[in-house]
């Protein structure tokens, strides 16, 4: 049987665990979903244990198959959080990304110089998702856990017996200092936690032995700390070199690209996390990505690839719609939790097909917003994308013209989980560097821009912007 990393991706609706080979090859996964709790006030939970039951059953399962384990690697969602008693169980759940009863003390906080100082040293905007700003509300509802940790963090203490996290995940949590890689002191102050209280910081290549029986798997195994899913999505797709982006498109969206050093925008418009070796991601996320279609599927009663082919028969533009697809609020470039949707342009002769191709390009042009930040600090001149989106040729066809670039398309790639599998053969000596990546995943198609859309959305785009304005004055008015 071949040897093998088992990488523990542990996403928002489910957690998935992938054999992979010493090639990038998976070889084998098993996958356990869960719910994630929402409510009116804003609250976005896990059960803690509902999520490590999927993450031990899917191990189980896929180690059950008899090839040669020789470690074991984690990825997940970032910015989670949680608080434990001194035994380590979990005394809140799990608040994910998407938790936003935040608001108040993001409100406080972002525009302010120290906010503006935060994200320039931690690397994480002001927002709603943010764990700085989610301690300071814990806080100030009068609520102490004796320790604090990600979601991932807790996982790996189950299997170690050690609460530790890594720059990656650290590096997302708006605590952490890019530049000293230690817990940052004005951060912990505002967050109102002593870094006492925060797991150990290390390398994403730490590992520690494995202590819990798990069938299949020997007690000592290393398991490798690993990343944040954003960072290690684009060493999964190969986009590790400069100038070569990774956009992921499910449900929300991203675009990252790797640097070798620190640090945002001058603006405050994108995010900087650690991968490991020296490399970091620059880039942005935006909430609304595939979530637009399925708003439109469920608010004109027909399924997602139906609305999809009629969109797509739409000339570039809508017919004049236009589409700011803010339907969870937004992340970058404008880390606008309040951030309303708008469709722009309607008269009676459109319909479902034009609002649907409206929605999608919004999304695109936001993208492209976000591209336009990173580009004020990091050149870009490839992309490779992944995700459910762009079995679509709709969504790969706008969002190649509104970046204006050739897309790369890895269908195949398990993103993240095959980032934290490649990082774990980089802990155990077996992958020269991790640049070496972009060989080993071959894009499997490739979609290129139209021109006559390129110059379409580029005139476009600075409106949008004004139009984003014009409707925070008019809706917080």
């Amino acid at each position: 049987m071949a040897e093998v990393v088992l990488a523990i991706d542990l996403g928002t609706t489910a957690t998935k665990v992938i054999a992979v080979d010493r090639r990038a090859g998976v070889v084998a996964s098993a996958e356990h979903g869960y719910p994630m709790r929402t409510t009116p006030s804003g609250e976005a939970t896990h059960d803690p244990g509902e999520v490590l039951n999927a993450a031990l059953t899917g191990l189980r399962e896929v180690a059950a198959l008899g090839h040669d384990v020789r470690a074991l690697a984690l990825t997940g969602a970032m910015h989670t959080l949680l608080g434990l008693d001194a035994s380590g169980r979990p005394v809140t759940p799990s608040l994910s990304w998407a938790d936003n009863r935040a608001v108040e003390q993001t409100a406080r906080l972002r525009g302010t110089p120290e906010g503006a100082a935060l994200h320039q040293a931690t690397g994480t905007p002001v927002h709603t998702m943010s764990p700085l700003v989610k301690l300071a509300w814990f806080a100030e509802q009068g609520f102490t856990a004796d320790r604090w940790c990600g979601l991932k963090d807790f996982v790996a203490a189950r299997l170690t017996g050690r609460l530790a996290t890594e720059h990656s995940s650290g590096s997302a949590t708006g605590l952490m200092d890019l530049r000293t890689l230690a817990w940052h002191p004005g951060a912990l102050e505002y967050a109102r936690v002593t870094a006492g209280r925060l797991p150990e910081l290390h390398a994403p290549t730490d590992w520690f032995p494995l202590v819990l029986d798990v069938p299949g798997v020997v007690r000592g195994t290393p398991v490798v700390l690993g990343g944040g899913d954003g960072p290690l999505a684009n060493l999964g797709v190969g986009a590790v070199v400069p100038g070569v982006a990774a956009v992921s498109l499910g449900t929300s969206g991203a675009l990252r690209v790797v640097r070798d050093q620190p640090g945002v925008d001058a603006l405050g418009r994108v995010f900087c996390y650690a991968v490991a070796d020296g490399l970091w991601v620059l880039g942005g996320a935006v909430s609304n990505g595939g979530v637009v279609a399925q708003w439109a599927a469920e608010a004109f009663g027909a399924d997602v690839g139906t609305l999809l082919e009629e969109a797509a028969g739409v000339p570039v533009g809508a017919a004049g719609v236009t589409a700011l697809p803010y339907l969870l609020g937004e992340r970058a470039p404008w880390w606008d939790p309040d951030a309303s949707s708008a469709v722009v342009g309607l008269r009676r002769e459109h319909g479902r097909a034009e609002v649907t191709r409206a929605l999608v390009e919004g999304v695109a042009q936001q993208l492209a917003l976000v591209l336009d930040a990173v580009r004020s600090v990091a050149g870009v001149h490839a992309v490779r994308v992944t995700g459910g989106a762009f079995r679509s040729d709709l969504w790969a066809t706008v969002l190649a013209s509104a970046l204006g670039l050739r897309l790369e398309v890895a269908e195949d790639s398990e993103g993240s989980g095959v980032g934290a599998a490649l990082l774990a053969w980089r802990a155990l000596g077996e992958l020269p560097s991790l640049t070496a990546a972009a060989d080993l995943v071959v894009p499997t198609r490739a979609v290129e821009p139209d021109a006559a859309a390129v110059e379409h959305y580029a005139r476009a785009r600075p409106a949008v912007e004004r139009l984003y304005r014009a409707l925070r004055e008019l809706v917080g008015s």
